[in-house]
C-alpha cells in the first residue's frame, strides 16, 4: 500500500508553532491531519496521553469517522507541519486508498489495545468482572458496537 504522506501530497500544509493547538477537544471535528514534520502531543481531560513522531501519522481521524466532538487536544511541541484534508468524508469518499489506510490504522490501534487489556487480565489471573475499571474497558472494546445499519455518508 502507497504511504499516507505519497496518497496526500497534493494537500495543503499547516504549520504549527510550539504550543499552537490543532485541534481542541469537544470541539467539532470533520478535518483530517496527517504529520509531516515536527512532534505533536495528545491530551484529554489535560492529561498528555501520547506524543506522536511519525511523519504520515493521522491525528483527528475518531472524530471523523464517528461524527463526533474531538475526543481529545492536540498541540505542537515543536515547530510541526501537518498536511490538512478538509472535509475528510468526502475526500476519503473519493480515495479509497486513504480510507483503507485510516481504517487500518484504526484497526492496529484496537488490535494493540485488546492485546494489553488481555497481558494485563493475564498478570492479574482473574476474571474480567473481577478487575474493575480495566475489567470495564476490556468489555468495552468487546461488544459490538451501538451504531447499527448500512455505512452512509455523513451529513
Amino acid at each position: 500500500m502507497a504511504s499516507i504522506l505519497a496518497l496526500t501530497k497534493s494537500q495543503p500544509v499547516r504549520s504549527l508553532a510550539p504550543g499552537e493547538r490543532l485541534i481542541e477537544e469537544g470541539a467539532a471535528g470533520g478535518d483530517l491531519y496527517v504529520l509531516q514534520a515536527g512532534r505533536l502531543i495528545v491530551s484529554r481531560d489535560g492529561i498528555d496521553i501520547a506524543t506522536i513522531i511519525d511523519p504520515g501519522a493521522l491525528v483527528g481521524e475518531m472524530g471523523v469517522l464517528l461524527a463526533t466532538d474531538h475526543s481529545a487536544t492536540v498541540r505542537a511541541d515543536v515547530q510541526s507541519e501537518v498536511r490538512v484534508i478538509d472535509n475528510a468524508i468526502a475526500f476519503l469518499e473519493r480515495t479509497p486508498l486513504v480510507a483503507l489506510h485510516v481504517a487500518t490504522i484504526a484497526c492496529e490501534r484496537l488490535d494493540r489495545t485488546s492485546a494489553l487489556l488481555v497481558e494485563m487480565r493475564k498478570e492479574a489471573g482473574v476474571r474480567p468482572e473481577e478487575l474493575g475499571f480495566i475489567g470495564r474497558l476490556f468489555a468495552a472494546i468487546s461488544e459490538p458496537s451501538k451504531r447499527s445499519g448500512p455505512v452512509t455518508t455523513h451529513e
